[in-house]
């Protein structure tokens, strides 16, 4: 008969699958007392392995906090992960303001598990799925037209100043940084929800599965939100794949973007070089006039765009110069040309680096530091750019068809 296991605060539920023994300990992600319950639970020496709510880019984000002064910013640009970077530091703000007017960071039991298990030489699992890819699958699962509502819903909760309603820190207390933030949303949207929680408890039995199948260990302990112990546990206790990282696998995946969304760039080229053509076909005046208006139009929204994140003026002129060109080229964006010059005109040192985590908890700090001030410098002139292509289209179109 095991031995008992030291009371906790928080719920516990226990599976026995052949010779393994995994038990689920549902946390509070901000609270001191789901802290102690995990470092009660793993120095009791019941457990031979601790799985944990994590995955690889969060784990090495609360191992290295300085993580981000590690990338290749010109690489992030160029592989467009600009958005998906700048989500995360925005979530990483929230973090912050939870855990200065809470007292409490949050996520402090998972950083318990963590230094116990190293403490102890236990294996560590990592059995979460990768914050880039959740929000991937958020964004490609919901409908287009809500997608603007979402993630400006998103930054602008992190980005607020006012304190953190006690309804919020509850949530918090069930779910994790991502749930929190879309609860509003969440509740609502299938579409959210899916990607959001439902998949995200399905991964977590999978990849226990994977790396702590029956017989590889005695015991398990896994470190889990409370709002994921009910649907984690179903998926655990019913029969899993015989090879569970086919279907892992699958979850991990990105749908790709519609061939419709993909061909659009190509065709808006081609309708407004159509348009030029035609143009120049009736009156070299009008065709002059319609390059001379797509040029002004792009140029000033996307140059424009990069005075409001204060942007360097060599980047404003070259944002100007280049989004009239780039809008006409799918292969590479106005933001991309735009963040390149601004790097190259304001390198970031090394105290924009280790201040950015610091920084970008106030609205502010993201014009003060260099990284952000970067990204922002990217995503306006992205959006800029995209703004001055319809704009400058319908006005092409309107001046051919005689509606201008």
């Amino acid at each position: 008969m095991p031995a008992a296991l030291p009371a906790t605060s928080g719920p516990l539920t226990t599976f026995t699958i052949g010779e393994t023994r995994y038990t689920l300990l549902g946390t509070a992600h901000v609270s001191a007392e789901s802290a102690d319950d995990v470092r009660k639970l793993i120095d009791s020496g019941a457990f031979d392995a601790v799985a944990i709510e994590l995955c690889d880019a969060r784990h090495h984000s609360m191992s290295n906090p300085d993580a981000m002064g590690e990338q290749d910013l010109f690489q992030v640009f160029r592989e467009g992960k600009a958005g998906m970077v700048a989500a995360s530091l925005a979530l990483g703000a929230f973090q912050q303001r939870i855990a200065d007017q809470s007292g409490i960071q949050p996520g402090a039991e998972m950083r318990a598990a963590v230094e116990e298990a190293s403490r102890l030489k236990l294996p560590l699992l990592l059995v979460d799925r990768d914050v880039g890819v959740t929000l991937k699958r958020i964004y490609r699962n919901v409908p287009w037209w809500q997608r603007f509502s979402l993630f400006s819903g998103l930054i602008g909760s992190v980005l607020s100043r006012q304190d953190v309603s006690k309804e919020d820190i509850e949530k918090l207390k069930e779910g994790d940084m991502l749930e929190a933030t879309f609860s509003e949303f969440a509740a609502e949207s299938e579409a959210l929800y899916t990607p959001l929680i439902r998949e995200r408890d399905r991964y977590m039995a999978l990849r226990l599965a994977e790396e702590a199948p029956p017989g590889r260990y005695q015991h398990v302990l896994v470190v889990i939100g409370a709002g994921h112990l009910k649907g984690t546990g179903e998926h655990l206790e019913a029969p899993l794949p015989a090879d569970p990282k086919v279907e892992r696998e699958s979850l991990e995946a990105t749908p790709p973007p519609s061939k419709i969304w993909k061909a659009l760039p190509w065709l808006i080229t081609a309708l407004v070089l159509t348009g030029f053509a035609i143009g120049f076909s009736r009156n070299t005046g009008l065709g002059w006039q319609l390059v001379l208006e797509w040029f002004l139009i792009n140029g000033i929204l996307s140059g424009g765009a990069t005075i409001i994140a204060l942007a360097h003026p060599v980047t404003v002129i070259a944002t100007f110069f280049a989004a009239p060109l780039t809008s006409l080229n799918p292969t590479i964006g106005a933001g991309f040309v735009a963040a390149g010059v601004e790097l190259y005109m304001r390198k970031p040192k090394v105290r924009d680096f280790s201040s950015l985590r610091h920084d970008v908890t106030q609205l502010k700090g993201w014009w003060q530091n260099r990284v952000s001030r970067t990204l922002l410098v990217f995503i306006l002139a992205t959006l800029g750019s995209a703004v001055g292509t319809w704009v400058a289209g319908f006005r092409i179109a309107g001046a051919l068809f005689g509606s201008a």
